[in-house]
């Protein structure tokens, strides 16, 4: 989602949203996905455990963020293949009225997008079809649906490890900042090498050689970078299955960290 090229449908090579796709147990993935999620999880089995912590906190987030701190528009960055506990379903099942715009630049997401992720009549619900290397044009097409002059919430999960480029990365997290007005929230969910470095870079290696779009993992003071200038919320930068756990959610740590920051 990250090159700057005209996406499109590849079917033949393994790909990230349908992988994590299949690993939710979704359907909207092809056989090369199938064979690439399963020995990928033969390999590494905690990147089940990963894709199903990173939906968990989804969930808690987004009602974090809209049952408690008044949040009523969302600008997801990302999306990946619909599956169960989508972000318009979780924060309008809260507040209809809440307005999310979805962005991502696979054409498989997309279709399914818009078939899909339908809103509230209270609400509304947008997709843009743009790359994260491209803030302009998300932020240009998501305030025909936002405003921008009251608080947005950015949802990147999964998707910041795609730019490889550590200075490019900041700069675009930098420009979406920039963007937002006073109490608007970014999160961040993004491939972490602090539990075990070994098995993160043979995952990381594994997913370059076979799979696309490229990605890279970070440390979590890394990760924390992108939050400056922002006020990060407790616990800070830590395994999304650790960011605020509410009973019955694994009791496991998984290298993918998450944080959530509020612009003051």
């Amino acid at each position: 989602m990250t090159d700057g090229q005209v996406p499109t449908l590849d079917t033949g090579v393994p790909h990230s949203a349908r992988l994590w796709n299949y690993w939710l147990g979704g359907k909207d993935n092809f056989a090369p996905d199938r064979a690439a999620g399963d020995e990928i999880a033969k390999r590494f089995p905690s990147i089940v455990d990963l894709a199903v912590a990173d939906r968990a906190f989804l969930r808690r987030v987004v009602r974090y963020l809209v049952q408690e701190e008044g949040i009523r528009q969302i600008l997801d960055i990302g999306t990946g293949l619909p599956t169960a506990d989508n972000t318009h379903q979780v924060a309008q099942s809260i507040a209809p009225e809440t307005r999310i715009v979805y962005v991502d630049n696979d054409p498989l997401v997309l279709v399914h997008a818009r078939a899909l992720l339908t809103s509230t009549a209270e609400g509304a619900t947008d997709y843009v079809e743009a790359d994260l290397n491209d803030p302009d044009t998300i932020l240009r097409e998501a305030a025909r649906t936002l405003d921008f002059s009251k608080p947005v919430a950015v949802t990147l999960l999964g998707i910041v490890h795609f730019i490889r480029d550590d200075e490019d990365a900041r700069a675009v997290m930098r420009q979406l900042v920039d963007a937002l007005p006073s109490g608007s929230y970014l999160t961040i969910a993004h491939g972490c090498h602090d539990i075990n470095r070994a098995e993160a870079d043979d995952i990381v290696g594994f997913w370059n050689e076979h799979g696309t779009p490229k990605i890279v993992y970070r440390s979590s003071a890394e990760i924390e970078r992108y939050f400056d200038g922002l006020e990060l919320l407790r616990p800070g930068v830590v395994p999304c299955s650790r960011w605020r756990p509410e009973p019955g959610d694994p009791d496991i740590d998984v290298n993918q960290y998450c944080g959530v920051g509020v612009k003051r």
